[in-house]
């Protein structure tokens, strides 16, 4: 298992219908590590750690998101790994 990292910002409506909360369930149901937090300009951040495979589907569900959601765009961008890596994918603090 090859680990990555990558840093997702997703825009649109996607404060307020439980985006976050759904992302940490999704990523989860993948085996990610990371987090989700909502960001000052309305967008939404994510961290995903782990196999290539399982975060290019966290992206693929990112376009849909939860079912209240309109998403514009997500925009994906590799980063190194993080040190330490996340343990676990949680809901961090607002940006």
């Amino acid at each position: 298992m090859s680990m990555r990292a990558k840093r997702l910002r997703i825009t649109g409506t996607v404060q307020g219908v439980w985006y976050r909360a759904s992302t940490v369930e999704q990523a989860q149901s993948l085996g990610l590590s990371g987090w989700a937090r909502n960001c000052a300009d309305g967008s939404v951040e994510v961290l995903a750690v782990g196999d290539a495979a399982a975060i290019e589907a966290l992206i693929e569900w990112a376009h849909k998101g939860p079912p209240k959601a309109v998403v514009d765009a997500v925009v994906a961008t590799e980063i190194p790994l993080p040190n330490p890596a996340p343990i676990d994918f949680t809901v961090e603090a607002d940006a």
